[in-house]
């Protein structure tokens, strides 16, 4: 399970080393191959290691092929996803079109979600994070059964 924010940098090539707590994981989860794909809701990028990368392609084969909608998350996640593999640095190289697309430059953070992870520019991810804090705080904020929820 990956959580955690990190503020990691990318150098002059838009590579980055993946913090060493993960490491050991991804190599033995995955041999350090991972999928890095745009989000299809957040300006941010997605990071699997591959297992989990292919449910969620077996999912989207899975869904009908003559919905529109289906068709369009198909192109943004499947069209964009790139094979990457961990160096023996613990680096990997995130393309230019991605880091484009996500706003990357020298700061990023990157940031657990339980089986992936979620690239950001370090800028945008202090301002969500900001924005949700207080939103969360917000009256009715929570749904009901959110609220139930014992942490």
């Amino acid at each position: 399970m990956f959580r955690g924010a990190n503020a990691i940098s990318l150098d002059a090539k838009g590579r980055l080393a993946m913090p060493s707590r993960y490491r050991d994981e991804l190599v033995v989860r995955c041999g350090g191959q991972l999928i890095v794909t745009i989000d299809a809701v957040d300006p941010c990028l997605c990071v699997y290691p591959l297992p989990e990368w292919e449910l969620i392609e077996a999912k989207l084969r899975d869904l009908p092929s003559l919905r529109e909608e289906t068709r369009r998350l198909q192109r943004l996640l499947i069209g964009n996803a790139v094979d990457i593999e961990l160096d023996g640095s613990g680096r990997f190289l995130v393309p230019p079109r991605l880091r484009t697309h996500a706003g990357l430059d020298k700061h990023a953070m990157l940031v657990g979600q339980l089986n992936k992870f979620q690239l950001w520019n370090e800028d945008a991810w202090n301002a969500l994070a900001d924005a949700d804090l207080a939103a969360i705080k917000q009256p009715g904020a929570l749904p009901d059964d959110l609220r139930d929820l014992i942490l």
